[in-house]
């Protein structure tokens, strides 16, 4: 039976410059792949040694790449590797095979959402009132699924975003703060739902997963092994369970040893 890799990528496997967290000399630094390109600049990267590591994963497991990006935005990134024949996108809304949406799972997406939480138009109304300019610098809808927010984080109160997981919370939306940004999901909008249709269609009994936010916190526990990194949302937190094992290492680094757990239990 195939083995299932579900990853999330962003600070998990592909790292912007800011997130590479290189605290050895330059002259140890590792060699970075550029993984991503936007507007003609480079944006994100993975280690040589991640990269080949990816390479060896894809032959071997049904690798998935699970993220909270919209398609857009995932079609951006050019892993190496076999391309992966499913891919999640926008926390589960979007279930991609062979490049394309699967239009039923969508559909049954939207449909539970529709009933199960509060409209996006309500949350959209909530963030557009309550934030405040001096620090927030864009507000954004993602796939009409959920939305989010970019901010100085320096300037960010605490208070704020405690008040808005309140007031999400008895909506059936949760809020995530990762990096800049901060999102508003609704709850039945999972990772881990999409992960288990796939397992469903593979036939996968073993499933493997790997994250660092809040948002990959029932990716990790809907997997029988899951990893996350020394850094992100849930190290923070100090988030663990049973079948997950806290990593010590941060940025790009923590993504290649994510990668050799992989292939070390594939």
């Amino acid at each position: 039976m195939p083995v299932l890799v579900a990853s999330d990528l962003d600070r998990t496997l592909i790292y912007s410059a800011a997130a590479l967290a290189l605290t050895m000399p330059d002259a140890r630094a590792p060699r970075l792949l550029c993984v991503e390109v936007h507007e003609a600049r480079p944006l994100s990267f993975m280690t040589e040694t991640s990269a080949q590591l990816l390479t060896d994963l894809g032959d071997r497991a049904v690798f998935v790449p699970t993220t909270t990006r919209t398609r857009k935005q995932y079609q951006r990134i050019n892993l190496p590797g076999p391309a992966p024949k499913y891919a999640i996108c926008a926390n589960g809304g979007h279930l991609l095979v062979d490049g394309a949406t699967d239009q039923d799972w969508h559909a049954s997406v939207q449909a539970r959402l529709a009933d199960e939480c509060a409209p996006l138009a309500e949350v959209e109304e909530y963030l557009a009132k309550t934030a405040d300019p001096f620090w927030l610098r864009k507000q954004r809808v993602a796939e009409d699924l959920f939305a989010y927010l970019v901010v100085e984080r320096e300037l960010l109160p605490e208070e704020w975003v405690r008040d808005l997981g309140a007031w999400a919370e008895i909506r059936g939306w949760t809020v995530s703060l990762q990096g800049r940004k901060i999102y508003a999901v609704p709850k039945p909008l999972t990772k881990s739902a999409a992960v288990r249709e796939v397992a469903r269609r593979t036939g996968a009994e073993l499933t493997l997963a790997a994250g660092d936010s809040l948002l990959d916190a029932d990716l990790l526990l809907v997997a029988d092994r899951g990893w996350r990194p020394g850094h992100g949302e849930l190290a923070d937190a100090a988030w663990t369970a049973p079948a997950v094992t806290a990593l010590p290492e941060r940025g790009v680094l923590a993504g290649e040893r994510i990668l050799r757990e992989f292939l070390k239990n594939s």
